[in-house]
């Protein structure tokens, strides 16, 4: 029968390279938090139970994210903080008699996949390993502690770089600090760590030594794609890891079908959906979850912001703004408007600077708008919510509606137009 899995994720580091206020792990890509990526790749094997959230740094806006968007996660604090291998024993009282397998990663490396953590699993079970250490091979291994194998290619040692002997430190395999722990067989060794190091620190590579004392089995399992070690210290590295993931969501999205015109200056969350012949075109920027269906056109220019949907034909165009909205098939938002907390139906036409005023900046509530089948916006609209628009009606040019249209009406809201004969000439002279 397979075990259950639980992880432990460290998250209590301060980023000090980072130079910024926030956390490190609370740092975005795409509008999603670093630990987030982490949590999601664990969640997403299918086989976590539970995940520790070791925090430190910051602690009560860290596990105030977690509560806010994981059920499956708890916060435990380490203070103070004496090491990684410290930081994991925070969780060792709520996996007390625990009978299955815990993985350790990093709440600063959003490349991890869950497909890459699945082969890694898949692997310690085949090996029948009590402890596998995720490595990676680079052919410039440096600051990175190296792997040391024995004879037969089992783990032997990890080995520090300021340890290392000039012949270990031309070894390209590394350690990538993802560990998987048969619980029930190497929980000891967190009670057998010391602190007897320059650091006086408390170090997670530890458990590896102890593991192979006690002559259990340990392995080294190497990843494909040592991309997905990447870890974020400072803003430079940030924006590398962003680079590395829109470029693996674009990949992904051109092989399925879907037509990118310019890659380079396209930017698409890995949650986003997208169907075959939809064409995103340049400098259109789609962050968080949305599904997107077939034949639609996005773009020059466009930001989706998350919890979109989009039916078929959709066309959003040049700088527009989309956000937490359903929009129904054949519907256009092409030129300059803003459309949140909406709900648009079929061959709707929102004219150029259509706005939906959703925000109550007194009660700081967010309304909703709603407009039915063929109906449309005349240019410069402001759609006031809560308001419904109904199938068929119009809304004039220039119009601020702020009660509902029934079907088939037309809504209009425009001061009578006043002519003055030669005003120019009059100007002129005064």
């Amino acid at each position: 029968m397979t075990k259950p899995i639980k992880s432990i994720i460290l998250a209590a580091g301060k980023g000090t390279r980072m130079k910024s206020q926030t956390p490190k792990v609370l740092h975005k890509i795409f509008n999603k938090e670093l630990l987030g990526y982490v949590i999601d790749a664990v969640n997403n094997t299918g086989l976590a139970q539970e995940n520790f959230i070791i925090v430190g740094h910051c602690a009560e806006e860290v596990e105030n994210y977690v509560k806010t968007n994981f059920d499956n996660a708890k916060c435990r604090l380490q203070s103070p903080q004496l090491g990684t291998g410290h930081a994991a024993y925070q969780a060792y009282e709520d996996l007390k008699g625990f009978d299955g397998e815990v993985i350790i990663l990093c709440g600063d490396t959003p490349l991890i996949t869950s497909e890459t953590l699945n082969k890694f699993i898949k692997t310690h079970r085949e090996n029948n390993s009590a402890l596998t250490v995720m490595s990676a091979i680079f052919e410039d291994p440096t600051n990175y502690g190296r792997i040391i194998r024995d004879n037969n290619g089992n783990l032997n040692a990890i080995v520090e770089e300021k340890d290392a002997t000039p012949e270990q430190k031309k070894i390209t395999e590394v350690n990538t600090g993802v560990y998987l722990l048969d619980w029930q067989k190497v929980h000891e060794a967190f009670l057998n760590l010391d602190s007897n190091n320059a650091q006086n620190e408390y170090y997670l590579t530890d458990i590896v030594k102890w593991t192979i004392q006690q002559g259990l089995k340990a392995q080294a399992y190497i990843m494909e794609n040592n991309e997905e070690s990447f870890g974020i210290n400072s803003k430079k590295h940030l924006a590398q890891a962003s680079k590395i993931l829109k470029n693996r969501v674009l990949d992904k999205l051109l092989d399925e079908g879907v037509t990118i015109i310019d890659p380079d200056t396209t930017f698409i969350s890995p949650e986003t959906e997208i169907a075959p012949d939809t064409i995103i075109y340049p400098c259109t920027y789609i962050e968080g979850k949305n599904k997107i269906a077939s034949n639609c056109k996005i773009g020059p220019f466009a930001r989706l912001r998350g919890d979109v949907e989009l039916g078929e034909g959709v066309k959003i165009g040049n700088f527009v703004e989309i956000k937490k909205s359903k929009i129904k098939a054949h519907t256009n938002v092409c030129h300059l408007s803003y459309i949140g907390d909406s709900s648009l139906g079929e061959h709707v036409n929102i004219g150029a600077g259509t706005i939906t005023a959703n925000y109550n900046h007194i009660t700081k509530e967010k309304h909703k708008t709603v407009v039915g089948d063929n109906a449309s916006t005349g240019s410069n609209s402001v759609l006031v919510a809560p308001v419904n628009i109904g199938e068929n009606a119009s809304i004039g040019a220039g119009s601020v509606i702020s009660k509902d249209v029934e079907a088939n009406a037309l809504g209009l809201t425009r001061a009578p137009l006043k002519v003055i004969q030669g005003w120019f000439e009059r100007v002129r002279k005064s």
